[in-house]
């Protein structure tokens, strides 16, 4: 049980004994002292002084007399400030704690819930290789995923890959028309890359073709339909849908060079899925899901044959599920693929981590799939995310002004060597070890930069601040671990049993102390995390546990501490502090050092 739900515990059991007034633990507001007060946490009584009928000072009074004379090994003494009971705990307490948890190197990991719990991310396209925005979102995902995890829960692991429609056909036609039968592997050239590139190609030729098609009078718009090569990509489509067995064997030979690229970047990220699902495949899902709402009167067809949804009563629009041609939409796939992805793996949750300009598009789905009444209904849950943008502004694919997610790892690994080279601390280090660390340092500053940030915000990538070894960044985490490891192999105390007695434990220091309350937060931060769907909570929680162990650090030694006691005891915290940072990094998919 952790401390806050031991206070909220024990305050419950005092307002019935002093009031006769029973109140779940639960709803009693428990939250760390502000730094100006005394205090380790703090009740809030306005919500029980009316029921009470006790003025916020009376009752906070008889509550902190009750709890201190009641509880004197948890409590030594309280005051109350406008309403506020201030409650410090007793320093043998918090000994106790790390006494029993210092070994644990499975501290905050939650036992079995029994809820399952599906993450989709990811989510590309096979007309172009990852980039920037696509690494914010695998991060946000598995890391939730990760988190939701070690948490206690069963989590299933998905991705949607976008592998039809008119944007593959372009890089299609633009290999047919540029290529002369090149293949990556006769231009040495990743996969998804070299696919990427033809889908560029046909923008900068569908550019010049409207171009000189407005020269010669045409207006604009006519031109951008008239243009050669979009109505060549157009019947390539359709061709696809009709199933051409040349379009089809092209489409699969160029999806299958995108796949073998995406599978190295998934690789060096560290990107996993359990399930993979191909819009080649869904496209049709949904489609009796439409027969079946309209049968139900959740749909309604229009004089031209198209079916739609009324949502005005739900606050949005109408919206159109089935062309009047009998084809799918969207909106049609994703409720026919989110059928499916419930009968596989019956979840309790269903979430989508996907950029925020889809915020509708997932209020629709939820809304829709809730009218129809499907068992995945009221699980679905859209991480939305804010975009990644660059110092210099957006980026646009189409234009090739994207930032590559393969050069943006490769940049950040030369960054992670030349600092690391600078400092001159890995000449004892073979070529190996020296490379497995600067992919560590450059991903994990990399992962830290993205996931720092509430997701629902946009963000700014910076490279060069995200990987500076000093401040809020992961190479500075890194450092703390491997400087943490490195004290205990010099005192040989990883394995070795510790224990604290006598005085010591009613003398701690307020470093030693604020350490400890930090290290005891480390499962409430995790829960937290995952009930918020914020990562951004766990790194922030992981950067302040680092930057307290280095305060403390620099004003306590450890090898010449002032007694036998006290260095078993700042032991005991440098290695709870390296299980917990450890922990924690992992869970957002960042690797730590024992060296650096």
């Amino acid at each position: 049980m952790s401390v806050v739900a031991k206070i909220k515990e024990v305050t419950a059991s005092a307002i019935g004994e002093l009031y006769n007034y029973s109140i779940p633990p639960h709803a009693i507001l428990v939250n760390s002292t502000k730094p100006e007060f005394e205090g380790d946490y703090t009740v809030v009584l306005f919500a029980f002084v009316k029921e009470l009928k006790k003025s916020p000072d009376a009752l906070g009074d008889e509550l902190g007399k009750y709890l201190t004379t009641k509880h004197p090994t948890l409590f030594t003494s309280f005051n109350l400030v406008k309403g506020f009971l201030n409650l410090s705990l007793t320093h043998d307490y918090w000994v106790q704690f790390l006494l029993s948890q210092y070994h644990n190197q499975a501290f905050g990991k939650a036992a079995a819930t029994h809820t399952k719990v599906m993450v989709e991310y990811s989510s590309p396209n096979t007309n172009k290789p990852l980039h920037l925005g696509h690494l914010r979102n695998n991060f946000l995902g598995r890391s939730i995923a990760e988190i939701l995890k070690f948490t206690g829960n069963e989590v299933v692991k998905t991705c949607i890959i976008n592998d039809r429609g008119i944007h593959i056909c372009k890089s299609m036609i633009a290999w047919q028309l540029f290529a002369n039968g090149a293949t990556p592997s006769s231009t040495q050239t990743k996969g998804d890359h070299f696919v990427g590139d033809y889908y560029v190609k046909f923008n900068d030729a569908y550019k010049q073709e409207v171009s000189e098609l407005t020269l010669k009078g045409m207006l604009p718009e006519e031109a951008e339909k008239s243009a050669p090569i979009m109505k060549a990509a157009q019947q390539m489509l359709l061709n696809w849908e009709k199933g051409d067995p040349a379009v089809m064997e092209l489409w699969k030979k160029m999806n299958e060079w995108v796949y073998e690229g995406f599978d190295v970047t998934y690789k060096k990220i560290g990107t996993d899925f359990d399930k993979t699902y191909y819009e080649s495949n869904t496209y049709l899902l949904g489609k009796n899901l439409v027969e079946q709402g309209l049968e139900k009167n959740v749909f309604y067809a229009k004089e031209d044959g198209s079916v739609w949804i009324d949502l005005t009563a739900d606050g949005l629009d109408e919206k159109l599920v089935q062309r009047k041609d009998g084809t799918s939409v969207y909106i049609t796939q994703d409720i026919g693929l989110a059928e499916q992805k419930q009968k596989e793996f019956n979840a309790h949750q269903s979430i989508y981590v996907v950029g925020d300009e889809q915020n509708y598009h997932f209020k629709v789905l939820k809304l829709i799939c809730q009218h129809l009444g499907l068992p995945s209904a009221d699980g679905i849950y859209h991480l939305s995310y804010g975009m990644v943008e660059l110092p210099t502004g957006k980026m646009k694919s189409r234009e090739g002004t994207v930032v590559d997610a393969d050069d943006l790892v490769a940049a950040m690994i030369e960054i992670a060597k030349q600092k690391t080279e600078e400092l001159g601390k890995v000449n004892d280090f073979t070529d190996e070890e020296r490379v497995e660390l600067y992919d560590t340092l450059g991903l994990g500053a990399l992962k830290f930069f993205l996931l720092r940030v509430d997701p629902k915000k946009k963000m700014v990538f910076n490279p060069e601040e995200s990987i500076d070894f000093h401040g809020f960044t992961g190479p500075f985490i890194q450092y703390t671990h491997a400087r943490i490891k490195s004290i205990l192999r010099k005192m040989d105390a990883s394995d070795k049993e510790l224990t604290v007695s006598g005085a010591e434990q009613a003398a701690l220091l307020p470093l030693e102390k604020e350490l400890i309350i930090q290290l005891e937060q480390f499962p409430t931060v995790l829960k937290e995390a995952a009930a918020e769907h914020d990562p951004s909570k766990l790194a922030i929680y992981i950067y302040t546990v680092a930057k307290t162990f280095g305060s403390f650090y620099n004003e306590h030694s450890i090898a010449n501490a002032e007694s036998t006691a006290k260095q078993q005891l700042r032991l005991m915290l440098a290695i709870l502090t390296a299980n917990v940072i450890k922990n924690g990094m992992q869970v957002l998919g960042i690797k730590v050092p024992d060296r650096m």
